[in-house]
């Protein structure tokens, strides 16, 4: 008798899986979450030898290179501070349940609202297979299925993470569902209206452009980070060296690396040459407008086009502008930036606050490196992503934004008149 093999599962079996999920999801305690959380911490290091061969192989196969490339890669460091992901998101209080407010109305009902799982949650995101692991854990935390949906250059690595994920004992069925990373799943993931609950995409701003403008699901948009420093006139030279060093070099590819310098017009002619030779020499490529490449020389910072003040480089370049004064620093950021990260430093207060109030992005620093916008970073143990959009949330999001809400009435036979 012929053998029948069992016929792969289409996008949309897998979408059905984690819809039917959900609801066995939302019920489980906070006990058996954290127990989830903690055993796939556990798995995670136990398998840290197939998790890095199966990356080594997305590696050779990827094409990329440079800053892109460091984003899809995974060492033991790495491995590990996802497994201590989970450990910290397990320790975190759980949202589910809470109660946001509660009330009794005169005719005697007691109402309450509480926060629930928002259901199904589909993430569409590049290159980094860490982010599997992190959505995860967030979405097991706040009792949400999860369908990931990653991109082709780190396929393996995914596949191999959701392997141990969903072979932790515990788990419901269909809580994880990896897609195939093509085309045509992104299509469909962004159509799935009644099946998925919201859409999260992060990666570059095509990627996030198109599943905004496309998506008949509820999205949540994760921003390009075009980020600015800007050094004030009264600023700390030294602290700025580091903040901008920091900013720009300790991790190229990410979105809250540092892409623009603004430099006060007052100490451009002492800053501007002192802060390019030591990007310089941390191998960046640097660009400028006119003004600060007449303080440095056109040898040292090539000519910075009306298009570099947009664009996000995801690599060790950066453009310099020498702006008059705090109020042309802002208006420069508002105008280019993509509302994700922007820093001051100085020593003024009055100039801090009105950056910190002004400045139209989902975070601001002063005399603060703007690498530090990260979930775990804020204290979230990870995060879903960093959202740019003012609706239903903004910055790093995480347990709390990765709910809803409903009420609760309690009443003893009331009817409305």
């Amino acid at each position: 008798m012929a053998t029948t093999l069992n016929k792969p599962l289409t996008t949309r079996d897998r979408l059905e899986l984690a819809r039917a999920a959900a609801p066995h999801v939302a019920e489980l305690t906070t006990e058996h979450k954290n127990l989830l959380l903690r055993a796939l911490a556990d798995a995670i290091e136990a398998e840290t030898t197939s998790i890095l061969a199966a990356n080594e192989q997305d590696l050779k196969s990827s094409g990329l290179e440079g800053a892109m490339l460091d984003r899809l890669l995974l060492t033991r460091d790495r491995v590990k501070q996802m497994a201590n992901g989970l450990r910290d998101v397990a320790a975190l209080p759980d949202p589910i349940g809470e109660t946001l407010a509660e009330w009794t109305r005169p005719n005697r009902l007691r109402i309450r609202k509480v926060r629930v799982p928002l259901g199904v949650i589909g993430i569409i995101y590049e290159s980094r297979p860490n982010v599997t692991i992190d959505t995860i854990a967030i979405a097991l935390k706040t009792g949400n299925a999860i369908v990931l949906r990653g991109g082709k250059e780190a396929s393996l690595s995914n596949q191999r993470l959701v392997e141990i994920a969903t072979s932790v004992p515990g788990l419901p069925e269909g809580t994880i569902q990896l897609l195939d990373a093509t085309r045509d799943s992104v299509q469909e993931l962004i159509k799935a209206r009644g099946l998925v609950d919201v859409i999260v995409p992060r990666g570059g701003a095509g990627l996030i452009n198109y599943v905004v403008e496309n998506s008949v699901v509820p999205v949540i948009e994760t921003g390009a980070g075009n980020c600015h420093v800007f050094v004030d006139e009264s600023a700390d030279l030294d602290m700025a060296d580091a903040i901008v060093i920091n900013a720009k070099t300790q991790r190229p590819s990410v979105c809250n690396a540092a892409e623009k310098l603004l430099v006060h017009e007052r100490i451009a002619r002492q800053y501007v040459p002192r802060i390019v030779k030591k990007l310089v020499a941390c191998g960046v490529e640097v660009r400028g407008d006119e003004a600060s490449r007449k303080l440095v020389g056109s040898g040292s910072v090539g000519p910075a086009a009306e298009a570099d003040w947009g664009e996000e480089y995801l690599r060790l370049c950066m453009a310099v502008h020498v702006v008059a004064d705090v109020d042309d620093a802002i208006a420069h950021i508002n105008r280019y930036s993509t509302k994700h990260s922007d820093a001051i430093v100085t020593r003024d207060e009055g100039n801090a606050r009105r950056f910190l109030r002004a400045v139209d992005s989902a975070a601001v620093y002063w005399n603060a490196s703007t690498r530090f916008t990260d979930g775990a970073e804020f204290g979230f143990g990870a995060e879903m992503g960093i959202s740019t959009q003012k609706l239903h949330c903004r910055g790093p999001f995480a347990l709390a934004e990765l709910t809803s809400s409903k009420y609760e009435i309690i009443g003893s036979g009331q009817v409305r008149p």
